[in-house]
């Protein structure tokens, strides 16, 4: 059956096929794209248990790019999940203590955007011919730190595309801005912004909308597309890694296969916990989805109360990834919530838009069974990093440290005994300050490659190789900007002027 697609904000009578939709990126009337119908999958754990991340990618990506062809999906398939990823299989699944841990951190960029942001790029050129499309794409982006360095290493150099991303100055690790600065290849761009990360999405989000700029866009060969989790070619990759750490926990016999299990994920944009619902939609055997809040703790609000509101203190934390108060994927969450309603969703968002906040229905909130959530404060996040450590000398970052707070507040407050898998989104070497200062309990007084250089002398794991390129990479990018002026930068960029 083909997977047609369909915006949260308008009638069902406007679908797109899925390369259509990559290409697209964000709906033209403000919404997200949707599957018009939820495929339906039939896995059979025991049988994927025994098969490798590509080819468990490849049963849960048929499912939604349906017109793309098998050969095509493969190629799509083969050149992401290679070589560039330094572990074989790719999202390993380790125990620590009684908790399991998904590995997302393989990849070149040493986060999990990788996972998605190494296929996209092929997605994205398949569908460009699938079409024929004449025009160059410019990938706009909004980073608040992984999905920026993740999108142009996947972009970087690929035929007909420029990406563009815009980062927080002040609201990424070091190392997280140094691997952007420098980034190679002559279509990619980075801009500070004088902002924060809700700042620069709220503005990329805006762009992608202004029909005034996608018609000069037009007039010099060019066309929008987005590489945020907004992107359906962002996020249905992101499903493969659910079903595949279920499948391994049978395959390493953790597991009966049909018991369920949780996922504790480190939660910001919502892109990748969404994943975890797509997966347990398609049958993967998740009884709980737990959602995991540094203190912008918008989320955990919202799915103990009901409301989402943005009108609270934005905080920097040391888990700068998840310093985020507009969620922009709990749009698609929100559709399914009001029986997949257009018109009650674009309410709901445009009351978020015009007021900041929006307040669900009794009913709807009914139906939220699928997720729990509670958020940590930075004391409780280093807390974590440094337990785990002196109790298993395993090393972890700040955002799977939050995941790992939150997975043990929720067992506290219901008893669940269930195994549970904590999503480690991002190598601690990518925030060697905030691990050092958890682990030591003492001051760091560096930061960036020396912190790097200290916290390897005492974890011992082995510097990634993308971290040990910054120490000679000389910075290619240096523009800073406004969030109002981030257009007028596109347009310079782009010499539309």
């Amino acid at each position: 059956m083909e997977t047609l697609y369909r915006s949260t904000r308008e009638t069902a009578s406007h679908t797109m096929t899925s390369s259509q939709a990559v290409l697209q990126g964000l709906t033209p009337d403000g919404g997200l794209f949707v599957p018009f119908e939820l495929p339906q999958a039939n896995f059979d754990f025991d049988q994927l248990a025994t098969m490798s991340y590509p080819e468990v990618a490849y049963e849960v990506l048929k499912l939604f790019f349906t017109d793309y062809t098998d050969a095509e999906l493969h190629a799509c398939i083969d050149a992401a999940y290679g070589d560039q990823f330094d572990d074989p299989a790719i999202v390993p699944v380790t125990k620590h203590g009684e908790q399991y841990y998904l590995e997302l951190f393989h990849g070149p960029t040493i986060a999990f955007k990788d996972l998605a942001l190494q296929i996209l790029p092929h997605l994205m050129t398949t569908a460009a011919k699938k079409n024929h499309l004449d025009r160059d794409v410019v990938i706009l982006t909004a980073t608040s730190g992984d999905t920026g360095k993740a999108a142009m290493a996947g972009f970087a150099d690929v035929e007909q595309t420029k990406i563009i991303v815009f980062y927080p100055k002040d609201g990424v690790s070091a190392i997280q801005k140094q691997q952007m600065v420098t980034q190679v290849g002559d279509n990619t761009y980075v801009v500070a912004i004088n902002g924060n990360f809700d700042e620069a999405q709220t503005k990329v989000k805006e762009l992608l909308n202004d029909s005034q700029l996608h018609a000069e866009l037009a007039n010099h060969q060019f066309q929008f597309s987005s590489a945020n989790s907004i992107n359906i070619g962002r996020l249905f990759p992101q499903v493969a890694y659910y079903v595949y750490a279920y499948a391994q926990l049978i395959h390493q016999g953790q597991i009966k296969n049909g018991a369920s299990v949780n996922f504790s994920v480190p939660t910001g944009n919502f892109g990748d916990i969404l994943a975890g619902y797509y997966a347990k939609q398609l049958g993967t055997p998740i009884h709980k989805l737990i959602c995991a809040s540094n203190r912008n703790n918008v989320l955990t609000d919202f799915f103990n109360t009901g409301t989402y509101d943005k009108n609270r203190q934005f905080y920097l934390t040391s888990s700068p990834s998840m310093d985020i108060l507009v969620s922009s994927n709990l749009e698609r969450l929100v559709f399914y919530l009001t029986g997949s309603d257009p018109v009650a969703t674009k309410r709901l968002m445009t009351d978020l838009q015009t007021n900041g906040s929006y307040t669900i229905s009794p009913a709807m909130r009914a139906n939220l069974t699928d997720f729990w959530a509670g958020f940590v404060t930075e004391k409780q996040d280093q807390a974590a990093i440094h337990h785990l450590y002196d109790a298993h000398h395993y090393a972890i970052d700040p955002h799977t440290a939050v995941a790992t707070a939150v997975a043990d507040q929720y067992r506290q407050a219901t008893r669940d005994e269930r195994p549970m898998v904590i999503v480690s989104t991002a190598s601690p070497y990518k925030f060697p300050h905030a691990v050092l200062t958890a682990i030591t309990g003492a001051p760091v007084t560096v930061d960036g490659l020396s912190a790097v250089d200290q916290l390897h002398a005492l974890i011992e794991t082995p510097i990634p190789a993308t971290v040990e390129a910054l120490r000679t990479a000389p910075v290619r990018h240096k523009r800073v900007t406004d969030p109002a002026a981030m257009g007028t930068t596109i347009k310079s960029i782009l010499n539309l002027n």
